[in-house]
């Protein structure tokens, strides 16, 4: 990246960052993907009980090779073979001492969006785990809720539902049908059983403080 660019890109990284601290998270930085399983090594004591999301921000940080490390015990949702397999990793996810996931948004005010199909990720990140480790690219970044909530149906959900391979409107079309709707409300979208955008959580002021700690990544990750 152009230096110039990096200079101010950094400059509204750390704007973001202090509106984390305000409202109680921890935030971090680091420039490159490769700088971010050092730091989570730190931020995870060894013998901690590890899961996560399903985050492609993570796998492009090298993170599972940390987590099969042997240095933690790893509740790892890949071992799942049947939906009962998966149901119950879902819910030891909530007696894990850290829940490691990605954010579909960022707000320049310090405020995480994230929308989800099954839930099991916002219902981690909302309550459960003693500690929430979220890596996030800079390209999370937005405005405002507004923009966060144009970000999931126009960038996140429809490359996730081709990945996931859901057959929904945004999958075929690359959008979300409710973009094209005047008086869109935030929750509007597709009608179909493979929709992903199910239930929202906003994590504004934390109660616990530093429980959820936010990292953002110099380079674009994810969806």
């Amino acid at each position: 990246m152009n230096q110039n660019k990096k200079t101010v890109l950094e400059m509204r990284i750390n704007k973001v960052g202090e509106n984390l601290k305000k409202n109680n998270m921890e935030f971090y930085y680091v420039p490159t993907a490769a700088e971010v399983c050092p730091l989570v090594e730190k931020l995870m004591p060894a013998g901690s009980s590890v899961t996560h999301g399903g985050s492609e921000s993570m796998k492009e940080c090298g993170l599972p090779d940390l987590l099969n490390s042997g240095r933690y015990n790893y509740i790892d949702r890949s071992k799942a073979t049947t939906p009962e397999e998966a149901k119950a990793i879902y819910r030891q996810a909530f007696s894990a001492d850290v829940y490691i996931t990605s954010a579909n948004a960022i707000t320049e005010d310090g405020v995480l969006y994230n929308v989800d199909g099954n839930s099991n990720r916002i219902a981690a990140i909302a309550y459960g785990p003693d500690s929430v480790i979220v890596i996030a690219g800079y390209n999370k970044i937005v405005r405002d809720l507004a923009e966060a909530e144009v970000r999931v149906k126009n960038t996140a959900a429809p490359p996730n539902c081709v990945r996931l391979d859901c057959d929904t409107y945004c999958a075929k079309t690359g959008e979300c049908v409710s973009l094209k709707k005047a008086d869109r409300r935030i929750s509007d979208g597709c009608c179909g059983d493979g929709r992903i955008c199910c239930n929202y959580l906003i994590s504004a002021q934390q109660r616990h403080k530093g429980r959820i700690k936010v990292i953002i990544v110099g380079e674009e990750l994810g969806f």
